[in-house]
């Protein structure tokens, strides 16, 4: 149909798309990264993105190497062995290895060269405060959502002993071990002060909606978070369920903070590549569509990591307004699924959901993970605006950066209320 559009009009649509799309400034709602106050909690680097899980798990497609050999190594050896498994004996033509090749043209290194000595040579000359805004000025990011969780032994101090606040870096709270590690978690909890019981008896619930409160606050947390398995099932006698209904959803409900479930990982498939093995599992979404609809005055942020579960996502979240699905999570951040996912939901919710976050964990990651999900995100509005047009609704420049600004971050904060 939109080829009836004249072409000179076509093309027209298409630069304002593009540009609008390439230039808007990203609140980027989900990440792995730290507030440099953290210090080295902050990765960055090139031997960081080297030892990224996805990299790591694609090299031992190609290595001789025993599991445990391989982690006793520094990681500057385990690097230069992905360096050479990925990028120099074989084509680097993964969405994991391109973005290592985008990030480093666009910090103006040649992605070409075979020397990565020199490579790293250039990351030391860096200063961290400097590259950090560096990055984000390249991916157009003005905000980074980190994931924080009291159960972290190793940022817990850094909230204890208290730190001035870098304004670019915001908070949610992950609480995986509250819900799915109960029994070790309600020793933890106790210990700190919070008087709980593994049996959940006396006053549990509320002190661990006190424990809520208190990390929430301490965290200035944006929503509350969940890694879930695709075996997740609610409502159900589950110490997981339980807590969900006894604890989470009051005290998000008093807080006003939505509760955010990201279903569908298989923790430890391959236990032996450590972070890297982790694996994906298809599952129902019967139990967050009973979230929804029994809980109307709570709110509920949602990503699938199966691809398989895109569609019916798509159709939960026309459902119900306390529902907003977000970004093209892991496995699915990658070009082929984020064109799919992004198409499939214009067509199915229109303008109400959060196109991507970049999932980052190394700094440097948020310039490719943006550059290339922009790409694919232009495209596929481009496409939608064209259909429009062939119907005789032209979109308005402005028209046209008002929807940009609410995918990439608008229609989040104004889901949250912020």
């Amino acid at each position: 149909m939109s080829s009836t559009i004249p072409e000179a009009k076509r093309e027209a649509i298409a630069a304002v798309v593009g540009q609008t799309v390439r230039e808007m400034r990203v609140y980027d709602i989900h990440t792995h990264l730290y507030d440099p106050a953290f210090g080295e909690l902050l990765l960055w680097g090139i031997d960081d993105q080297l030892v990224y899980h996805y990299l790591v798990a694609e090299a031992f497609r190609h290595f001789d190497i025993g599991y445990e050999t391989f982690w006793r190594l520094a990681k500057e050896e385990q690097a230069q062995m992905i360096w050479d498994a990925l990028f120099v004996e074989n084509s680097p033509l993964s969405e994991a290895c391109r973005g290592v090749l985008t990030a480093l043209n666009r910090l103006g290194l040649d992605a070409n060269q075979h020397d990565l000595p020199s490579i790293r040579k250039w990351f030391a000359g860096q200063d961290s405060d400097d590259y950090i805004t560096r990055c984000m000025d390249l991916a157009k990011v003005k905000t980074i959502c980190m994931t924080n969780s009291p159960f972290d032994e190793l940022e817990t101090p850094k909230w204890d002993a208290g730190f001035e606040r870098d304004e670019r870096f915001t908070s949610a709270l992950r609480i995986d071990p509250l819900l799915l590690e109960w029994n070790t978690a309600a020793p933890r909890l106790a210990k700190a002060g919070y008087e709980v019981r593994a049996d959940f008896s006396g006053k549990t619930m509320e002190e661990v909606q006190r424990f809520l409160r208190d990390w929430a606050g301490r965290m200035d947390a944006l929503y509350v978070m969940v890694s879930l398995p695709p075996s997740f099932e609610y409502p159900a006698g589950t110490p997981c369920s339980r807590l969900i209904d006894g604890a989470i959803l009051p005290f998000c409900k008093e807080s006003g903070l939505p509760f955010a479930l990201m279903i569908g990982v298989k923790r430890g498939v391959n236990a032996a590549l450590q972070l890297a093995g982790d694996g994906v599992g298809k599952p129902g979404l019967a139990s967050l569509e009973n979230l929804c609809s029994g809980h109307p005055d709570n709110k509920f942020l949602c990503t699938g990591l199966s691809r398989e579960s895109q569609h019916e996502l798509g159709v939960s979240t026309r459902k119900f307004r306390n529902l907003h699905i977000f970004g093209c999570w892991w496995f699915t951040n990658i070009p082929s699924v984020i064109e799919e996912m992004t198409r499939m939901r214009l067509d199915l919710v229109g303008m109400s959901f959060t196109a991507q976050h970049s999932d980052a964990r190394v700094l440097d990651q948020i310039i490719y993970k943006w550059d290339h999900s922009r790409e694919i995100i232009a495209k596929v509005l481009t496409e939608k605006y064209l259909n429009l047009a062939a119907t005789g609704w032209e979109p308005s420049g402005a028209e046209i950066q008002r929807d940009v600004e609410g995918l990439f971050g608008g229609s989040f904060q104004r889901f949250l209320g912020r």
